[in-house]
This record gives C-alpha cells, sequence and structure tokens, in this order.
C-alpha cells in the first residue's frame, strides 16, 4: 500500500524530512478496523512527533492523526462497525498513522463520520471535536444547559484548528460568555463568524484586552497555543476560583501563581483513552457520534480552512510547513490517494 513516512528527524525543507514509500498491508485483529483511508488533516501533533520520534533503524515512521475513509475488514471482536461504513477518527498516537492508503483503527475510538460532509470536510473535525470536547465537558466541566449563564470562558488562540471546533461547541451547547482571542484581521473575523462573541488581541496583555472590552474575570481560561507567553497574564486575569486548561506543551510555568486564587489546572491530550486503553476508551465513539449529529443538523460546520490536494510526501510537508510558521487558520485537509 503507499504511505507517507520518515526513518530521521529531520527539518520540513529536507528532501528525507517525508518520503513516499509502500508498505505491507495490515491485517485486523480483535477489535479493529481496517480502514481504506479517503482524506487526512494535518494537526501540530505530527510537526512535534516527527521533530522529536526517531523510528528504530530500518523502520518507518508514519504519522497522521485525523482520517476519514470507509471500513474494508473488520476484526473477530468488533460490534459496532461492518465493511462499507463511512468512519471518521483520530486514531492512537502509539500506533501507525492515517497517512497510508489504509490503517487499523480500534472500533471504540471511531465514529460514523456525518451524513452531510464529504470525506476531506469532515476530515478536519475529529482529534480537534474529541479535544474540544473533551476539554469542554470532561475536564472543565461546563455545564452544557442553562447552569453556564453568566459564566464566562476566555479561549487563547480562538482561530486555529482546535479553537475553531471549540467555540462553536461552546456557543452552540452552553450558555458561558466566549471571549477568543487572534492578533490578525483575518483571524479575529474567523473567530467571530464561528461564535466567539468578543474578540481580544493576544499580542497585547490580556487584562488590559478585558478590561478596555469592559468584560468581566473568566471563570474558564482555555489556552491552545503558547502558553508560557501568556501565563502570567492567565494568573492575572481568570476569577478566584476559576478552572484553567491547555493542550499544548510550554516551557515550565509556575503553577503555584494559581494558589492565591484556589484556580485548578486541567491538561487535556485526546490520545490518553487510547494510550492507557482506559475503561471510558469507547467513549471516543459516543463523542464522534455526538459531533456527527451535530454537523448534520447543522449546528456545526467543518473547520477546514485549506486543501492541500492528494496524500503525497510534497504535498503533506507544504501543510507541515504552514502550521510549523504557527500561521495557519482552521484546518488543512488531503484527499485521495
Amino acid at each position: 500500500m503507499k504511505a507517507i513516512g520518515y526513518q530521521n528527524t529531520l527539518p520540513i525543507d529536507d528532501a528525507q524530512a517525508l518520503v513516499d514509500i509502500t508498505l505491507p498491508e495490515p491485517v485486523a485483529q480483535g477489535h479493529d478496523l481496517l480502514v481504506e483511508v479517503h482524506a487526512v488533516s494535518v494537526n501540530p501533533v505530527d510537526t512535534k512527533i516527527r521533530k522529536s520520534a526517531k523510528p528504530e533503524n530500518g523502520e518507518w515512521k508514519v504519522l497522521g492523526w485525523d482520517a476519514t475513509g470507509i471500513v474494508k475488514a473488520v476484526g473477530p471482536d468488533v460490534t459496532l462497525f461492518q465493511p462499507g461504513d463511512r468512519v471518521w477518527y483520530a486514531g492512537s498516537i502509539a500506533r501507525a498513522g492515517s497517512n497510508s492508503e489504509l490503517q487499523l483503527v480500534d472500533e471504540r475510538i471511531v465514529g460514523h463520520m456525518p451524513k452531510s460532509l464529504g470525506f476531506g470536510p469532515a476530515a478536519a473535525l475529529p482529534l480537534t471535536g474529541l479535544t474540544a470536547w473533551e476539554m469542554l465537558f470532561d475536564r472543565l466541566e461546563v455545564p452544557q444547559d442553562g447552569a453556564g449563564k453568566g459564566k464566562t470562558l476566555l479561549v487563547i488562540g480562538a482561530a486555529g484548528g482546535v479553537g475553531s471546533i471549540l467555540v462553536q461547541l461552546a456557543r452552540q451547547l452552553t450558555q458561558v460568555t466566549i471571549i477568543g482571542t487572534a492578533s490578525r484581521p483575518e483571524t479575529r473575523e474567523w473567530a467571530l463568524q464561528h461564535g466567539a462573541h468578543h474578540v481580544i488581541d493576544h499580542s497585547k496583555p490580556l487584562t488590559e484586552e478585558i478590561a478596555k472590552a469592559g468584560l468581566p474575570a473568566p471563570d474558564y481560561v482555555i489556552s491552545l497555543t503558547h502558553t508560557e507567553h501568556h501565563f502570567d497574564q492567565i494568573v492575572e486575569v481568570i476569577a478566584p476560583q476559576g478552572k484553567f486548561g491547555l493542550i499544548d506543551d510550554p516551557a515550565p510555568i509556575d503553577v503555584r501563581k494559581f494558589k492565591r486564587k484556589a484556580v485548578s489546572l486541567h491538561w487535556e491530550l485526546m490520545f490518553t483513552r487510547s494510550l492507557f486503553n482506559t475503561a471510558d476508551m469507547a467513549q471516543q465513539n459516543v463523542i464522534l457520534n455526538r459531533i456527527a449529529e451535530l454537523v448534520d443538523a447543522g449546528t456545526i460546520r467543518t473547520t477546514v480552512n485549506e486543501n492541500f490536494g492528494t496524500i503525497n510526501a510534497e504535498n503533506l510537508k507544504r501543510a507541515h510547513a504552514l502550521i510549523e510558521s504557527n500561521r495557519a487558520q482552521g484546518k488543512i485537509v488531503l484527499e485521495g490517494f
């Protein structure tokens, strides 16, 4: 089968950073689905692993943690899917990724793809959708009913991949007031279009921006990028007894600064359930199916912003380069081999 992989951790402009290769077809066992991949999207995790995780000598590392496709075969223990089903998923960081024609993925972290979307637009949502949902509702426990009215949520990096879907979920499923951050006119408009009530500039002190807009101290703060740069401002701006969540890997931050306000800290990694085979691992199947229902109902929409064409090394390298530039808006997808 066709795939894209690497054998050495290299800068993205190196010819060997990502390479078109041919690998043996995998075989479904246990709870595995063998999925014929139709589309993928690219996330910061792809670039982080490419730059840091060197495979064993002679082995190929295949990246990709967002995919849509059709089930080709199922393992003997599968109960949720059958061949021919259209599916979407983020997969497991501990297994070979989706940048290949065929991929094995555990059925418990797979959902039925939205009926109203094609493979490309749908591929933009699984990883970011799971991350946003788990952060909002599993980690921070933001109420999904009127109990959130009067509360305020600050989303730092609201125009990125996770921010684009998180803002939508918060706007449509909760009653909290959403403050997004963006530093460019186009990202500001993107955040507003996806549901932010207010947008402030994170290139300026957050405390000043909140005060200038006449907004209250946020009860929830979610930092999606460059947390170390914003951390002292987050400590100042968050409400007493607030909840703080983050998803990135910042330089060391002094969480003792939260003690005075009794702020709780929540780190989200959507791969945790599959990495540790948690008892609630199948919750990701439930979440993905729920997000698909919301998409089909027109409640939320895809966050795809650019389609980079065929799934191959050249186009994936372009996508990695854009993400590494920190100027990506929404999601980048690739479709077909």
